[in-house]
């Protein structure tokens, strides 16, 4: 039989008609819903996510150099 047909099943009919407001408790920090922002260099082109994702990367990457690790104390308390 040709033509075509909807693949809706009753489950994805009722997911469909779900609300989407999330529980408050699960609710993101920002609005996910919208377009993101970006920055341009030149012809590069990087989200803002992204930029902060890599500051954090940068930032956990320096504190693992330079903060020292705890030490053991031996048998003369040093």
């Amino acid at each position: 039989s040709g033509g075509s047909h909807s693949m809706r099943t009753p489950v994805t009919t009722a997911l469909a008609a779900a609300p989407a407001t999330p529980h408050p408790a699960f609710a993101p920090p920002v609005n996910l819903n919208g377009h993101g922002h970006y920055l341009h260099w030149g012809i590069v082109q990087i989200s803002a996510a992204n930029i902060v994702m890599i500051v954090l990367i940068g930032v956990a990457f320096l504190a693992a150099l330079f903060v020292p690790f705890p030490k053991p104390k031996g048998r003369d308390g040093r």
